[in-house]
């Protein structure tokens, strides 16, 4: 009994192990196919099957993405809005999550359901309104107009506020009431700290969403000097033809600011999502 045991888990462990690799593979051969075509030209890309091996031109063409567009400007324009959409949520939204969660005041349960209704809006549908009040405010062609509208959204605040109900005591919070604590003080020093391992990983989604993100940037910015990192790709296209080479080594380099970060933070991003996980 205790031998065929163990060989059915040896069997499931092979089985599972099988599984990662293959979505291990699926995840990674596109950015690796993306280097190849960045190396090589654009019949690389429709070859079948798919050119596998490196080419020697990667150099060449990075070099013609930084002189056709401010490259490296598109770059630090990214990393500006990104890194502070991510504190931004981070912080905002863990407030309104907080407020939600363990502050009593009319209407709570009523604002909260529009708060969660508006994640079922598609976000095409909010781009006209929004590019009227920033027309409005005349931050057309700024940075503001990408980094105001992205500083908190509906789904970092219902997240915190699920996280903070279940991790945050209402005996901490007494405790820190009789002690003389204002409510700022409350969430500053008693509440975020508890929460931060979420709030950095609701940060660093926000980072990427906005690193990532193509279609408001495209609406708003016009300044080849205002471009984020996308439009900047987007840029290195023209009407008549598509210089694929060119364009995935564009792709490529931007990518490779992400893969720095995980490096450094995909640990700590595991360890704060099971840390929600279990206390949720």
């Amino acid at each position: 009994m205790t031998t065929t045991n163990r060989r059915s888990g040896d069997r499931v462990r092979w089985w599972t192990y099988a599984l990662l690799a293959l979505a291990v593979f699926a995840c990674v051969f596109p950015l690796y196919w993306m280097f190849v075509v960045a190396t090589t030209d654009t019949a690389a890309a429709t070859e079948l099957p798919p050119e596998i091996v490196p080419g020697g031109n990667f150099f060449h063409l990075a070099e013609l993405v930084f002189t056709t567009v401010p490259f490296v400007q598109s770059i630090v324009n990214s990393l500006v809005v990104a890194a502070t959409i991510g504190a931004g949520q981070a912080v905002l939204c863990a407030l309104a999550g907080f407020a939600f969660a363990k502050l009593r005041f009319r209407g709570r349960n009523v604002l909260l359901l529009v708060v969660v209704l508006t994640m079922t809006v598609p976000t095409e549908l909010a781009i006209v309104p929004r590019y009227m009040i920033i027309s409005w405010l005349e931050w057309t062609d700024t940075l503001q107009a990408l980094i105001v509208p992205g500083l908190a959204n509906a789904f970092g605040i219902f997240w915190m506020r699920q996280h903070i109900s279940s991790a945050i005591s209402d005996e901490i919070l007494q405790a820190a009431r009789i002690d003389g604590a204002t409510v700022w003080q409350i969430f500053w020093r008693v509440v975020f700290p508890l929460v931060r391992p979420a709030a950095f990983v609701l940060g660093l989604l926000g980072f990427v969403t906005a690193w990532n993100d193509f279609l408001w940037p495209f609406v708003v910015l016009k300044s080849p000097e205002m471009y984020t990192v996308q439009i900047a790709i987007k840029a290195l296209q023209n009407s008549f033809a598509i210089d694929l080479g060119l364009a995935m080594s564009g792709s490529f380099l931007a990518t490779l600011p992400l893969i720095v970060l995980f490096v450094f933070v995909g640990r700590r991003m595991v360890a704060g999502i099971m840390d929600g996980a279990f206390k949720g």
